[in-house]
């Protein structure tokens, strides 16, 4: 599975958007759970780190291409997203983004929205599991984009008006994922209205 840049491009805009357009209707909640672990300052660094790692990896050109497809980075990094790392790195971000949360995420957005408008996708990356092309790696971060402003929305109590483009993009992946992993047959017949999924159901 491959998307052309210009799609990827604008599923990572559009995502980006909609996360800078959220940010603000935290207002004072910033200590309220955010997800997990996390409370919403946390949640919001983190997610901020969707933008941060498309800078840090062009900044380490990788030397040979180790991971062909979104769904395989997903898939390659799970057991470091269980990690307590992870959480920890959320944290991390989150006190980084200093006394002015909403005004550092919109910072970091157009910084790198501007960076990846002078790009074509050809550009080798050393991602946190090896080396990719720019364009199999972006779409990676509109999905992180989209499910975590998603969960920010739902922390917050806002509707999930999740970017048809950053929708189609995170929605494919989460389908190869459920494909090659066996695990269609539950996801089918969740979103075709039957039970639920099964307990502890998750592709990432």
């Amino acid at each position: 599975m491959h998307f052309s840049w210009d799609d990827s491009r604008r599923a990572f805009g559009d995502a980006a958007q909609w996360f800078v357009r959220t940010v603000p209707l935290v207002g004072e909640r910033w200590d309220r759970p955010g997800l997990g672990e996390w409370d919403v300052r946390a949640l919001v660094g983190h997610t901020s780190r969707s933008f941060l790692t498309v800078e840090s990896y062009l900044d380490r050109p990788a030397s040979s291409i180790e991971i062909s497809s979104p769904a395989d980075y997903v898939r390659a990094t799970r057991s470091v997203a269980a990690g307590p790392a992870v959480a920890e790195r959320g944290r991390e971000a989150g006190d980084a983004l200093g006394a002015d949360p909403t005004a550092a995420v919109a910072e970091i957005a157009r910084r790198v929205l501007a960076l990846i408008d002078t790009l074509d996708g050809s550009e080798w990356v050393t991602t946190l599991v090896g080396g990719m092309r720019l364009a199999d790696y972006l779409p990676t971060r509109s999905f992180e984009l989209a499910v975590h402003t998603a969960d920010l929305a739902t922390a917050l109590g806002e509707p999930l008006d999740v970017p048809t483009t950053a929708a189609t993009q995170a929605l494919q992946i989460i389908t190869d994922l459920a494909i090659t992993d066996g695990l269609a047959g539950p996801l089918m017949l969740a979103a075709t209205g039957r039970p639920g999924l099964p307990e502890g159901y998750s592709l990432v």
